[in-house]
């Protein structure tokens, strides 16, 4: 006859909000399509990383233009951190990139982005990563 220990039930609740977590955070991105790239200019709005702490996060920025707000998809963090490259609320960039739909919103995974007169390789033209 076994017994569950308390202890016991709390790590199976734990293992199962990890389990859940984890698999929410790695949804596949779309597949980038040269045939739809597009070039926007703006200004860096915010700056999200998924998740936000912990694991290996990866780097969304909203760039804000005249027209619109765009949702872009840069890389991972660490890939960032390597290149010594950060973006910063307010900074101006233009990026080339891919426009794809993910879970029903717009989203554009960049392929380049420009700033300061300096351009960072994100992906190469048939849009396989970089990092």
């Amino acid at each position: 006859m076994a017994t569950s220990s308390p202890i016991f039930n709390n790590l199976l609740k734990i293992i199962a909000v990890a389990f859940l977590a984890t698999s929410a955070f790695s949804q596949a991105l779309p597949k980038y399509d040269p045939a739809t790239e597009t070039k926007i200019k703006g200004v860096v709005g915010e700056l999200k990383l998924v998740p936000p702490s912990g694991g290996k996060p990866i780097v969304y920025v909203a760039v804000k233009s005249a027209a619109d707000a765009n949702e872009v998809f840069l890389c991972p963090k660490k890939f960032l951190d390597d290149m010594g490259i950060e973006f910063k609320s307010g900074e101006e960039i233009d990026v080339t990139g891919s426009k794809v739909k993910q879970d029903g919103a717009d989203l554009i995974l960049a392929r380049e982005v420009g700033k300061g007169g300096e351009t960072l390789t994100l992906r190469f033209k048939d849009g396989k990563p970089a990092w």
